[in-house]
């Protein structure tokens, strides 16, 4: 709670533990959703170099710049996906993507996980998230641990503004 010349300002901040301290890590996306972006990025750039082998992408060498930018933009969002992780720590939630995604417990004001219940072995389940100042961000497991994890924060968090 924070004070000011020893008055309280706004509702108390959430605390969390996780079940294996000091904290959980999970890969962020499945090995089929890797795969499958695998062949997506692989196989545009197998086609792009087709294109080019084969004259289709013209003299123009702004329309091929215009190619190889966008394949680029495709292999850094691969490369992201493959290593992306969620780590969840008493103090907060990361994942590390394109950015690193950031989100402090004590700030939490509302959460809910969203799963496609049988393609989480497709679809990663996510947990999002939203503080007490309306900001909010979503964090993705593929591994069950961590997804009971985030159940149990999700349901220690509804407790917790409840009574509150």
């Amino acid at each position: 709670m924070d004070t000011v010349a020893g008055v309280a300002f706004g509702p108390p901040p959430f605390t969390f533990t996780p079940t294996r301290p000091p904290c959980m890590r999970s890969v962020a996306y499945s090995p089929a959703f890797k795969v499958l972006a695998t062949l997506i990025v692989f196989g545009a750039a197998g086609w792009l170099l087709l294109l080019w082998q084969g004259g289709k992408l013209g003299t123009r060498s702004s329309l091929a710049a215009w190619f190889l930018a966008g394949l680029a933009m495709m292999f850094y969002t691969w490369w992201c996906i493959v290593r992306s992780v969620t780590t969840l720590d008493g103090e907060q939630l990361r994942q590390t993507w394109v950015w690193t995604k950031k989100m402090d417990l004590r700030e939490l004001a509302y959460g809910r996980l969203i799963r496609v219940r049988g393609l989480e072995w497709l679809i990663a389940p996510r947990l999002y998230v939203r503080t007490l100042l309306g900001k909010f961000q979503v964090f993705y497991a593929a591994e069950p641990e961590m997804v009971a994890e985030f159940e149990r924060l999700v349901a220690e968090l509804a407790a917790f503004r409840s009574t509150r």
